[in-house]
Order: structure tokens, then sequence, then C-alpha cells
């Protein structure tokens, strides 16, 4: 007796994998979403860390680590024993020079070079995928490997001449500033401590950078020569540089786009370690930098905003569309301005 074969048809077969097709199409996104979601509370949390631990900081020396120079070391250095890097620590004599030479053409020191290579954990955004390392190369032509951070200190509002870190900023690092929390008139819980950003991809480029590679690189503003005068601002032909539009600056006086934000934790350079208030968070507008000081706007890659640390420890999650003024106000830590954190 014949029995009949009991199997799928061709049709019944499309017709399941065009199920499992939707079905996935469907659950992919949310689980894209709910990774994000994490990466991005572990974004938040690595900032909290930070915060806590120059509050630590500021408990054992009176004061929050400082910038000393674009050729010594950075606020992130100088935290590392709050993070549970004490061993790190222990390889960074703060004495010796970070970096030999001018400034122009500074090359690190070689007793530095393992501390300066080393990846911190705490200091990387998980939703960044840029590489922690550079291999760069210095005023004498040799390779040297440095390692990056996604979390600056701030130092401003970056209005008027508080770009030049210099002088004394409206935020709570500038150079040789050792601020002290009685200096935050305005309140912890309205003064932004820290903020994320992106690590540059390395490059360079003559070509006005799109997409992501956007976020990722510093514009060189080609009109400066020579170190900039004393304040107010930078002197440039008779031109002082206060509040400039970037939207005429960037297309009109741009020489390259360089891919070194972010690029080194251990250096106290503004262009690596800190950022400012002045462009809103995942501006369209890459960030400017004029001799190493600049305009650097926080950026991630989480969607829709940044998280920033404030004075005082808690950690906030600032939309791409606060108000820019609001947002200065923000990285003021001084300016008497009254806001709403509805307001963010």
């Amino acid at each position: 007796m014949n029995q009949k074969r009991r199997a799928f048809t061709l049709v019944e077969l499309l017709v399941v994998i065009a199920i499992i097709g939707i079905l996935v199409g469907l659950l992919l996104p949310a689980v894209q979403a709910a990774r994000e979601a994490a990466r991005r509370m572990q974004c938040s949390n690595n900032l909290k860390q930070l915060a806590l631990a120059t509050h630590n900081y500021e408990s054992a020396y009176k004061r929050f680590p400082g910038l000393t120079g674009s050729s010594s070391f950075s606020p992130q250095a100088r935290v590392l024993p709050f993070i549970e890097q004490g061993n790190l620590q222990n390889l960074i004599d703060f004495n010796p020079p970070l970096y030999v030479g001018p400034a122009w053409r500074a090359s690190l020191n070689p007793v530095f070079r393992v501390p300066a290579a080393t990846v911190v954990a705490t200091f990387l955004c998980p939703s960044d995928s840029a590489t922690p390392t550079r291999t760069t190369t210095d005023a004498t032509g040799a390779a040297v490997d440095v390692a990056g951070t996604n979390y600056m200190f701030s130092y401003g509002s970056g209005t008027g001449t508080n770009y030049d870190d210099r002088y004394p900023t409206d935020g709570i690092v500038w150079e040789d500033s050792w601020a002290r929390f009685g200096d935050i008139s305005d309140g912890t819980s309205n003064t932004v401590l820290l903020s994320e950003a992106l690590i540059g991809d390395g490059e360079v480029s003559t070509v006005m950078p799109l997409g992501n590679l956007l976020y990722r690189r510093i514009a060189s503003w080609s009109g400066s020569s020579g170190n900039p005068p004393p304040q107010p601002g930078f002197n440039l032909g008779g031109t002082t540089i206060e509040n400039p539009n970037l939207d005429t600056v960037v297309p009109a006086q741009i020489s390259s786009y360089r891919g070194t934000r972010g690029e080194t934790w251990i250096r106290g350079v503004p262009y690596a370690v800190v950022t400012n208030g002045y462009l809103t968070p995942n501006h369209r507008l890459p960030d400017v930098n004029v001799h190493g000081r600049g305009w650097f706007a926080p950026r991630s890659l989480h969607t829709g905003g940044v998280n920033m640390a404030l004075a005082d420890g808690s950690v906030h999650f600032i939309s791409n569309n606060v108000d820019g003024q609001v947002h200065w106000w923000l990285h003021s830590r001084d300016g008497g301005e009254v806001f709403s954190h509805d307001q963010l």
C-alpha cells in the first residue's frame, strides 16, 4: 500500500522563511536599541566614576585638578588613583616634563611612553567604535603610541575669551587653574564638570568631512600665524576673535581637518582633553582649533544627545536640541545665569 510522504512544499518553505525574515527585521532594531541603551548606561557610569574621582581628588588636595600647559599632564592623568588606577599612576612622575622641546615641535619624553600608551577602560565610551590607540610621529620622526579618551573636563562656555585656557575661563579647568568648589558660584548642580566627546580617526584631510567623520575631526583655522597675543582674544590681522560665527569661519578660513580629538588622555593639550559649550552637542560643524585652543563641542554616538557630569557628581543626558545660550550657561561656573533643568 502506497503511503503519501509528508514534507513541506516549496511554497510553504518560502512562506516560513519570509515569516522568519519579518520577525528578525522586527526584533533586530529592538535588540540593537537594547544594546545601545546598555552602552549609554555604561558611559554614564564611567562619567559618574570620573566625577566622583574628581571630588575625591578635591577632598585630598582641596582643589580640582588643573591644566598645566600643552606639554604637561592632563587633569585625567591626575585622577588616576581615584579610579583604581594607582598602579598606572605609579609609572608617572609629575616632576619631569611630559613633552620636551618647543610646543610646536614637542616630543614625548621617553620615560612616559609606557603610561602614555596604556588604555584606561574608564576613559572610553563603549558606543564609540574608534580605535583607542594612535601611533603618532614626534618631532624627531620617532613613532609614538598614545591612548585616547572620550571624557573631557569643561573649560567653560567658549564665549568671549573663554576658549583660551592660558587665562582664567568660566569653566572648571584652565592653565594652572586648581579651582575649588567655592569658585563655582552658579552652583554645582548647574555647572558642567565633564562631558563626552568622540576620539578622532587620526587622519588629516583638506576636504570637508562628512557623516561621523565630521564629529571626529578638528578644523584648523588657517588665518592664524605666530603665537596668539595676550587677551582679550586672539588678534589676527587686526581682528579680535570673540564669539566667532563659525558658519562663516569654517568654509572661509579652514585649511585642514585633523582627527586628533581625544587622541591622548595623558597630555593636557586642549583639543585632546577638554571641551566647552560654544557649540551645542553633536553640532553639525566640526570643532575649530586655533593653536591648540578653540571651540570643542561635546559629542557622542548616542542617539539624540550626550552624557555630561555636573559638578555635583550627577550625570545627565543633554539633548542635541538644547538651546545654545542655555548650553553656554551650563558650562559657565560663575555667570549668575538662571535656567531650569527642564531646558536641558
